[in-house]
């Protein structure tokens, strides 16, 4: 995974220049890491992508699969019910 990475000491310093105290704008660093390190775990990796793109290619595959199915089942009733409708009519 790719790390994003947060610089701290810039962020204490744009706060400390700011007018913030130095103990404050260090809380606030460590907090906004903490919120952006539970944020990443939440973020889809190229794996996760590439895993669901592999799960919908089999489904469409099978789907397909059962589409075919249907259509020759429903061929094979149609020509059976059209064989059934000559031999009654004649």
């Amino acid at each position: 995974m790719t790390a994003i990475t947060f610089d701290t000491l810039k962020y204490v310093e744009a706060l400390k220049a700011a007018g913030i105290t130095e103990e404050q704008a260090k809380a606030q660093a460590e907090a906004l890491k903490e919120v952006q390190a539970s944020q990443l775990q939440e973020l889809a990796t190229k794996a996760d992508v590439e895993g669901v793109k592999l799960e919908l290619r089999h489904e469409m595959t099978t789907l397909k699969v059962e589409i075919i199915k249907w259509m020759i089942g429903l061929l094979m009733g149609q020509t059976a019910l059209l064989i059934a409708a000559v031999k009654i009519l004649t």
